[in-house]
């Protein structure tokens, strides 16, 4: 197609340079999402016409595409972006045959590309042999139970990677086992900085498991738990966790529906014991404003905690008041929350501001600056987020 034709041709292009010319390390984006620009996705049939051209430049050398990230003298490729795509079963494979051998690419995100179980157990038995790959983006895959399995499993074990994302698999059943698998891999785990969980159907059951492995696990610094079926009952184990764990920086509940009883567990855990979290999102979470203005009290006495998102709970003037103060102090800065307080009639109300922790992750807003910090503030935070 001209599309590849283009991309294909400017990647010639920059291999006609000679390593001292261009910088070493280097970044391949071929997102499928952008949504300012119509972009054609690729298959898994493209993945060797990419190959074929990768192999002539200065950045890649090889012949097929198991031989893409094959080490060589000049190999500098560090960051593959091929989100949003349409590859396959087939596909993964290659790719993950691939990384079998490869020692220099550090990122790679397959996320959107609906690889299913069978792709997923590629990549589970690639990270039994990789020990070079840091990031793995493999959120929206269409992955199965068995091969999430796998992969905590074979996370067990590995010590390179340090931020894997296993968002929204396709789950039957009730039983929470991939949490349960999960859990036994952070016990022994001691180089996962960065994980997320979102979409996993988690309950209660799966949240406490989740709280008795982290506290053996000394190195996890991002949990991302949004849009689960977590209640307070579940966030009271998280609150216990809170009270004694010195290693956990970010917390992510957005989506869930821990209300006043799960904020005010929360709260008290941050105001008397943790002093290491910096960002809490609770954004939907059915809270009131009991539990909010508990949550800003908190911020008071915890001056380590520095971002927090709250919008999508049911705000009273009680709460608009707290959060208007908190800003109007300088404890809370503007860009490190989701709402802005303005007056009407001698009343505060709280407004949305367009922050969050991974809002503008996965996609190019339509409007405003394409890489916007306060949009994706866990960049920020943890260094694994982005190569």
């Amino acid at each position: 197609t001209s599309s590849w034709q283009k991309v294909c041709s400017y990647i010639s292009f920059l291999g006609s340079y000679t390593s001292s010319e261009i910088k070493k390390r280097i970044t391949l984006k071929i997102a499928g999402n952008n949504h300012l620009v119509p972009v054609q996705r690729i298959t898994g049939d493209d993945l060797q016409v990419l190959a074929s051209v990768l192999c002539n430049t200065i950045f890649v050398t090889g012949s097929l595409l198991s031989d893409l990230f094959v080490p060589k003298e000049n190999s500098t490729l560090r960051y593959l972006n091929l989100m949003f795509n349409d590859i396959g079963t087939s596909g993964a494979e290659l790719i993950a045959g691939a990384l079998h051998r490869n020692e220099t690419l550090v990122y790679l995100r397959m996320t959107g590309n609906k690889i299913g179980n069978k792709g997923g157990m590629s990549f589970a038995s690639m990270l039994e042999i990789n020990s070079t790959l840091e990031k793995l983006d493999l959120g929206d895959c269409d992955m199965g139970m068995q091969c999430l399995i796998a992969i905590a499993t074979a996370l067990t074990h590995n010590k390179s990677v340090k931020a894997i994302n296993l968002n929204r698999p396709l789950l039957y059943s009730q039983e929470e086992e991939t949490t349960v698998h999960v859990a036994l891999m952070l016990r022994s785990n001691s180089s996962l900085v960065e994980l997320h969980l979102c979409k996993h159907e988690m309950k209660n059951f799966g949240v406490e498991r989740l709280c008795e492995a982290l506290y053996e696990n000394s190195s996890l610094r991002y949990l991302d738990l949004s849009c689960n079926k977590i209640t307070h009952d579940g966030v009271k184990f998280l609150g216990e966790l809170l009270k004694r764990n010195q290693t956990l920086e970010i917390l992510d509940l957005n989506a869930n529906r821990i209300e006043d009883d799960g904020a005010n567990y929360l709260s008290e855990a941050l105001a008397l014991y943790n002093r290491t979290l910096m960002a809490l999102s609770v954004v939907s979470n059915n809270i009131s404003g009991k539990g909010l203005v508990a949550l800003s009290s908190a911020m008071k006495t915890n001056i380590e905690l520095s971002y927090i998102y709250i919008w999508g709970n049911k705000f009273d003037e009680a709460t608009c008041v707290a959060f208007s103060e908190l800003i109007q102090m300088g404890r809370l800065k503007p860009n490190c929350t989701d709402v802005e307080p303005y007056e009407v009639d001698g009343h505060v109300y709280l407004a949305e501001l367009s922050h969050g922790l991974q809002k503008h992750y996965y996609w190019t807003p339509s409007c405003g600056e394409e890489t916007n910090q306060d949009a994706n503030a866990s960049l920020a935070i943890t260094a694994v987020s982005e190569y």
